[in-house]
C-alpha cells in the first residue's frame, strides 16, 4: 500500500512514511486508500489475542512488513502490560463501558502505539535502506514523551528527544519524563504552551536548513506524535478490539452499531476510531470530548476553526491544545481528498489562526462526530458522581468524557446505542486532581494524593508511578521555544 501526503503529491509506501513522520511538503501521510475488513476476517478475530488483532490491523495497512515479525513484534510490545489484556473492557453501567488503555509501562494510552512504533520504525529503516542514525522529535502535553521515552530507551541507531511545556504538565508527568533512564534520550522543558512546542518541533521538520544540517551529520528526522502514521496505526485496533469484546460477550449483536467517546486534543486517537469506521467497524458516532481548551466542540458545532482565544491551562493537560494537528487527515477525507484546499487552510491556519469549512463539509462530519466539553467543575461532578454510584475511579481527562456522555444521555434520554468510554490514563498519573474529584481533600504532594487516594478507592498503584519519588532528576533543561533546533544540535554532537 501506498501513502500520500494531505498536502501535495508525494506518494510512498508504508516504512518509508514511518520513517519520514511528516510528508516533505508538510502534509500529513495517509493511505492511498483504506483497507476493509470483512465480516469473516472479523469472525477469526473474535478468537485472536489482543497482540494479534493488532498485527491483523496493521497487516492491512504495513503490505511490505513480515506479517510473522508484525505478530512477534506485537506480543513483545504488550507483554510489557499489567494483566492479560491490554485494553481491557470494563462495564460501568446498564449500555456503558469503560475502554482501559493504562495499562502500559507509563500508564497512559500512548503506551499502545509507543510500544510497537520502535519496532515499526527500526525496521521501516531496514526496508529503505535508511543507515542513518534517527532522531526522533517529540512534542508532548504529557504522555507522548514519557511514552516515547520508554519506548525508544536505548533502541539502536535511534535517539529520542522531548519538548514539553515546562508549566503545563503535571506533576507526576513532569517526574516521569525528568527522571527517565537511557543512553540515547534527552529531555527539554519549554517556555510557552503545547502548541508552541508542536509548531517548533513541525518547523524543525519542515525546515530544508534544519533538515541540510542534520544530514550533513548522518542524522534523519522522524517523529513519534500522532502525526506519524505508525503511531496512529496501532490505535486502530483497540476500537476493533472493543467491538469484538463486546460481540463475543453478547453485550451486541453481529453487525449492530456501537458509539464512542473519546477525550481529544490533538484529534489522533479519535481520528484512529474514524479510520476503523473506513475499514467497515460498525461505529454510529463518535463523540468528540474536549475541556475548557473547547476548539474542536466550536469546530464541529460551526464549522469554523478558530484558535484566536485564551489558552486555559487545565487539570486534564494533555487535551490543553488550540492546534489540534489530525484534524487535517480529517478534513483531507471530507474534502473529497483536495491536497491544495487542505494545504490552503492550513496555511489560513498558521497565518490567521483560522479556516472555516464548507456547510456541505460541515454536514458530512456530523454524520459521525458530535462534541461536547466540561469545564474544570463539570469534569469534577462527573468523576464524583460516578465513583459515589459505581466505586469507579476515572483520571480527569477521562472524567471529561464522562461529562460528555452524561450531557448525550440527557438530551438522548431513549438512546439505547451501547457507549464505549475511551479511558486514557491511569488516575495514579493526577492523584492531586483526581483525590479532589472523589472525597473533595487537596493535597499539595503528589506522593501524598497517591497515599490518600490508595486508602479512598483501593485501587493498586503501578510500580512505575511508585517508583518516581526515589528516582534522581536528570533532566532539568528549559530553553526559549525560538531555540528548540539549537538544543537538538548539542543534543546530537
Amino acid at each position: 500500500m501506498k501513502f500520500i501526503s494531505t498536502r501535495g503529491g508525494e506518494k510512498v509506501t508504508g516504512a518509508k512514511a514511518i520513517v519520514q513522520g511528516l510528508s516533505s511538503d508538510g502534509g500529513l501521510f495517509v493511505p492511498e486508500k483504506f483497507p476493509e475488513v470483512t465480516q469473516s476476517e472479523m469472525d477469526e478475530m473474535l478468537e485472536m489475542s489482543y497482540p494479534e488483532r493488532t498485527a491483523k490491523i496493521l497487516s492491512k495497512y504495513l503490505d511490505e512488513y513480515d506479517a510473522k515479525e508484525l505478530l512477534s513484534a506485537c506480543e513483545n510490545a504488550y507483554s510489557k502490560f499489567e494483566g492479560s489484556d491490554p485494553a481491557p473492557l470494563v462495564r460501568l453501567d446498564d449500555g456503558v463501558y469503560m475502554l482501559e488503555l493504562f495499562h502500559g509501562p507509563t500508564c497512559a494510552f500512548k503506551d499502545m502505539a509507543l510500544t510497537v512504533l520502535p519496532y515499526l520504525l527500526r525496521k521501516g529503516c531496514d526496508i529503505c535502506g535508511i543507515t542513518d542514525e534517527i532522531l526522533v522529535l517529540v512534542a508532548t502535553s504529557g504522555d507522548t514523551g514519557k511514552a516515547a521515552l520508554e519506548g525508544f530507551k536505548d533502541a539502536e541507531g535511534i535517539k529520542v528527544m522531548v519538548f514539553y511545556p515546562s508549566d503545563g504538565v503535571s506533576k507526576m508527568q513532569k517526574l516521569q519524563m525528568n527522571t527517565q533512564e537511557g543512553k540515547n534520550v534527552n529531555v527539554v522543558g519549554v517556555k510557552g504552551n503545547f502548541d508552541d512546542c508542536q509548531t517548533a518541533v513541525k518547523q524543525i521538520f519542515a525546515s530544508e536548513e534544519c533538515n541540510k544540517i542534520l544530514a550533513e551529520k548522518g542524522v534523519m528526522l522522524s517523529s513519534a506524535n500522532s502525526i506519524n502514521f505508525g503511531r496512529l496505526a496501532p490505535q486502530i485496533a483497540y476500537y476493533f478490539s472493543a467491538y469484538l469484546d463486546l460481540l463475543s460477550s453478547n453485550q451486541i449483536e453481529k453487525g449492530e452499531k456501537i458509539d464512542f467517546t473519546v477525550p481529544t486534543g490533538n484529534f489522533g486517537n479519535i481520528l484512529a476510531g474514524y479510520y476503523a469506521k473506513l475499514m467497515g467497524l460498525p461505529i454510529r458516532r463518535l463523540h468528540c470530548a474536549s475541556n475548557s481548551n473547547k476548539v474542536i466542540c466550536d469546530f464541529l458545532q460551526t464549522g469554523t476553526y478558530d484558535t484566536c482565544r485564551e489558552f486555559i491551562k487545565t487539570t486534564s493537560p494533555s487535551m490543553d491544545i488550540l492546534v489540534s494537528s489530525n484534524l487535517e487527515r480529517l478534513l483531507f477525507e471530507v474534502s473529497g481528498r483536495d491536497k491544495k484546499l487542505t494545504a490552503k487552510r492550513m496555511e489560513d491556519l498558521k497565518t490567521t489562526g483560522k479556516y472555516s469549512i464548507t456547510e456541505e463539509e460541515r454536514k458530512i462530519i456530523a454524520e459521525t462526530f458530535d462534541g461536547g466539553y466540561a469545564d474544570e467543575e463539570s469534569c469534577v461532578e462527573a468523576m464524583y458522581d460516578v465513583f459515589i454510584d459505581t466505586g469507579y475511579t476515572m483520571d480527569t481527562h477521562t472524567g471529561c468524557a464522562m461529562k460528555v456522555v452524561q450531557d448525550w444521555y440527557e438530551k438522548n434520554k431513549k438512546d439505547e446505542t451501547k457507549m464505549v468510554i475511551v479511558a486514557t490514563a491511569n488516575p495514579y498519573k493526577f492523584p492531586q486532581d483526581v483525590l479532589y474529584a472523589v472525597t473533595g481533600n487537596d493535597v499539595k504532594d503528589s506522593f501524598k494524593g497517591i497515599k490518600r487516594l490508595h486508602a479512598a478507592t483501593a485501587m493498586a498503584v503501578p510500580k512505575c508511578l511508585k517508583e518516581l519519588r526515589d528516582k534522581p532528576v536528570i533532566f532539568t533543561k528549559t530553553a526559549d521555544k525560538k531555540k528548540l533546533f539549537d538544543e537538538v544540535l548539542e543534543f546530537i554532537k
